[in-house]
């Protein structure tokens, strides 16, 4: 089925993208460099409504549907997928929040992550699990009227700046996860930044250490017998919307620079453009966009009508999506030649941006296990027997 933007989409893309290149495209070499974002900076995303945009307006949030907000990670996509980082990590936890978390908790953090009054981040990485969610060795053993947190979490973006954490916690030694909200100032967190990321160095990672970090009961994220890993799969499945869309933006922003540049660049007395091997990877590039694009705004449909099928198509967003950004970016850097191998052309760090899309939000390989085992469902009833 085709998707087409209606005018209000339009409308908003139109005002994503103008905010996109003047107020975040200059500075994302700035932010790349210092691997750090000034938090003033992030403060004006939430006074333009940026920040949980998908929640609805009851509780401050712009109430984007589905395709507008993929449109908006599209957007920051093309200026800096440090700063578009942000808005994955900030809204999973807004995310888990308005369809998980009880009356009082949406009440008390929605209002404030919408102003951003306070920034979230998403904990449930750790040093020996990743996109194996269900590894995780950090524990939330009862303790009184709530739980004592014990265990680390790595590669947490935005972690040395967030003010609340939603830590994914296994519950009791042998327990299935859950989620817990965690104020930074809670006793016995410890905050430590990283440094030295391949890419999204703005994005500024940290590591916690929960050493008998006690949390109230009322943080706890869903009933006591919700199903194992529904908070964990209730953020990624937002976070992985997003991840796509932030791709097709940094291959349409490669896309984009390699056309301008192989019109202006000359080789063996002709334009790069008019060379066959050129034209190419220009024709690669401008296939893979447009697929891409197209799985996300099924994807985005599919969630926008909560079909059944919204979580598959997520899957097979993100895995081609990031697959595709680092194809096109690839050819992007060869060919600006050189030009593209240096930081003071966006291309390089698109480049570097793109290699860990394919890792952060659950692997291409993780992605592959979980679209072939969905996708295999509908197949493994026995066929119908011809006449």
């Amino acid at each position: 089925m085709a998707v087409e933007l209606d005018a209000r989409q339009r409308e908003l893309q139109s005002e994503f993208r103008a905010f996109a290149r003047e107020q975040i495209a200059p500075r994302a070499a700035e932010f790349d460099r210092l691997e750090a974002t000034p938090r003033q900076f992030l403060d004006g995303l939430a006074d333009h409504g940026y920040l949980a945009s998908q929640v609805p307006s009851e509780y401050g949030g712009r109430g984007l549907d589905a395709i507008s907000y993929g449109l908006l990670h599209g957007e920051f996509g093309r200026a800096c997928s440090s700063t578009r980082t942000l808005l994955t990590v900030h809204d999973m936890v807004a995310e888990v929040i308005l369809k998980l978390g009880a009356k009082g908790l949406r009440e008390a953090w929605l209002p404030a992550l919408t102003a951003g009054e306070h920034l979230a981040a998403f904990a449930l990485t750790e040093p020996e699990a990743g996109s194996d969610a269900a590894a995780i060795q950090t524990t939330a053993l009862p303790s009184g009227n709530g739980y004592l947190l014990k265990g680390r979490k790595k590669w947490i973006s935005f972690g040395q700046v967030a003010d609340l954490f939603l830590v994914i916690a296994r519950i009791g030694e042998d327990g299935s996860p859950g989620g817990f909200l965690v104020e930074r100032e809670t006793p016995g967190l410890m905050i430590s930044p990283m440094k030295g990321l391949l890419g999204l160095r703005g994005s500024m990672l940290a590591e916690l250490e929960f050493d008998r970090c006690h949390v109230a009961g009322e943080s706890r994220i869903g009933p006591e017998k919700m199903p194992a890993g529904l908070v964990a799969g209730t953020a990624l499945h937002l976070g992985r919307y997003g991840v796509a869309w932030g791709c097709v933006g940094i291959a349409d922003n490669c896309m984009e620079a390699s056309f301008r540049y192989s019109r202006e660049r000359s080789q063996f007395g002709a334009p790069l453009e008019e060379h066959q091997l050129i034209q190419r990877k220009l024709a690669n590039m401008v296939t893979d966009v447009r697929a891409a694009r197209l799985l996300c705004l099924e994807a985005g449909r599919l969630r926008d009508t909560r079909d059944g099928e919204a979580i598959q198509g997520t899957l097979i967003a993100k895995y081609f999506a990031s697959r595709m950004a680092n194809r096109v970016a690839g050819d992007a850097v060869q060919i600006h030649g050189a030009k593209g191998l240096s930081d003071t052309w966006p291309i390089e760090r698109h480049f570097r941006d793109a290699r860990l899309m394919t890792i952060i939000e659950g692997s291409s390989e993780m992605q592959q296990i979980m679209i072939a085992r969905h996708g295999g469902a509908e197949y493994r009833s026995p066929a119908p027997r011809s006449e």
